[in-house]
């Protein structure tokens, strides 16, 4: 079926964002089981002009299908308006032609977004995803011959965090340890998070916080800091408020608006919450592509 929403498949599945690594591409086809409910279903998009083709298996409504699709591409957001408010601004009027059709690519399962930001803290994309797809692959659940759900965050808490601690309780080590997995340092932060959200938190109340309740909440998560705080909320929750800032999004934004002096990140995220508002997540998207793409990133470096 044709989904009539505009979007550049491919942009939005490969522009890094911490809701989950990119879907297993088969040919020309982005697949990927997803939990709707407690039922698995296979989803398979493809690009179909400038809209998505999709098909899904499963025993879900071709209804429900079709709400949890446009909630992870964010089709219900209103691209072309989105763009006529970029063409009114003259530091943000290009970045539509470099990104054209990009999209949020929300979270499919909330505590997943939270682990992949942990992950992608000081890290590179390559890496990161790569760490939660082998995650998936350990101790996921396997569907539909060759895919894997994330797994639940009752199993990420009595991992081993490392060969070490895993040959001292068992003698001998198997990979079954979350180092195994290219974390690093992050792992004991994932491990104390597993934990936070199965004894004290309850993920689906962070959606009826106001913003400033839910970042403050997601700071207590150990390991996470204001930037990792602002892609959680922004990829996992959909707080298009957030502004995510670190030194590339810094340097951007002191470029474009302030004449290159240097500002500290934390003025960078509230100058960016208070001047685009309900966009700022867009805006921060789209400007960190646009910086790649146009070539502003090699010259601010």
């Amino acid at each position: 079926m044709i989904i009539k929403a505009p979007i550049d498949l491919e942009l939005t599945q490969m522009s890094g964002q911490t809701s989950q690594p990119p879907w297993l591409r088969q040919e020309d086809s982005f697949r990927e089981v997803v939990m709707v409910g407690d039922k698995p279903v296979l989803f398979d998009v493809s690009q179909s002009g400038d809209y998505l083709d999709f098909d899904f298996t499963g025993d879900i409504s071709k209804k429900q299908a079709i709400s949890k699709l446009n909630h992870i591409y964010d089709l219900d957001f209103d691209l072309n308006k989105f763009y006529k408010y970029l063409s009114n601004q003259s530091e943000l009027a290009e970045m539509s032609e470099f990104c054209r059709g990009l999209r949020l690519f929300l979270a499919k399962d909330e505590f997943e977004c939270i682990i992949s930001s942990i992950s992608s803290a000081n890290n590179s994309i390559r890496r990161w995803t790569k760490s939660m797809c082998d995650m998936k692959e350990k101790w996921g659940n396997k569907y539909f011959d060759n895919y894997y759900t994330f797994p639940d965050k009752v199993i990420i808490k009595d991992l081993f965090e490392d060969e070490v601690e895993e040959s001292l309780v068992c003698g001998e080590t198997c990979g079954n340890n979350l180092k195994s997995c290219g974390v690093g340092y992050r792992a004991p932060y994932m491990k104390k998070a597993s934990e936070l959200f199965t004894v004290e938190m309850d993920l689906s109340e962070i959606y009826k916080m106001s913003y400033d309740e839910a970042f403050e909440t997601i700071l207590k998560v150990p390991g996470v800091g204001p930037k990792v705080a602002d892609c959680i909320l922004l990829y996992g929750f959909n707080f298009k408020e957030a502004f995510p800032s670190d030194v590339w999004i810094k340097r951007i934004v002191s470029h474009l608006y302030f004449d290159g002096k240097d500002i500290s990140v934390s003025k960078v995220r509230d100058f960016g919450m208070e001047q685009f508002g309900d966009n700022a997540g867009y805006v921060q998207l789209y400007m960190f592509h646009y910086a790649r793409m146009s070539g502003l990133m090699q010259k601010l470096k």
